[in-house]
């Protein structure tokens, strides 16, 4: 039974130390300039302008959810639309309801203003 499996541990070990080869080789011969503006906070390319716990506005929050939601949309249309030959017309009609459900949540953060930036 152990035998089944030594191909994997084989697979593991060898990847593991690739992987600790490669990253030890990069340490070793790779270039260090230090310079004190790459070791400094930075946010977006930008340089930090206020406190770290100011609080966001709720449209970025918004702006999250809506893109966890068709995130999350994409990732089931794709299982969907293999198997839609065998699941069939309940299937389809499952998937309509859900893409509806979806469809009104961005309208309701469309009105809600969460895609506007001022």
């Amino acid at each position: 039974m152990l035998s089944n499996y030594l191909p994997v541990l084989i697979f593991l070990v060898l990847s593991a130390g690739l992987g600790g080869l490669l990253i030890t080789l990069g340490f070793v011969l790779g270039p260090r300039h230090p310079d004190p503006e790459k070791a400094a906070a930075y946010e977006c390319g930008f340089e930090p302008f206020e406190d770290s716990r100011i609080k966001f506005d709720v449209r970025y929050y918004l702006v999250a959810i809506l893109f966890i939601l068709f995130d999350l949309e994409i990732a089931f249309l794709f299982p969907w639309a293999v198997s839609l030959k065998a699941i069939g017309g309940v299937g389809m009609v499952s998937m309509l309801v859900f893409l509806a459900i979806l469809v009104v949540g961005f309208i309701y953060e469309w009105k809600k203003g969460a895609l506007e930036w001022d």
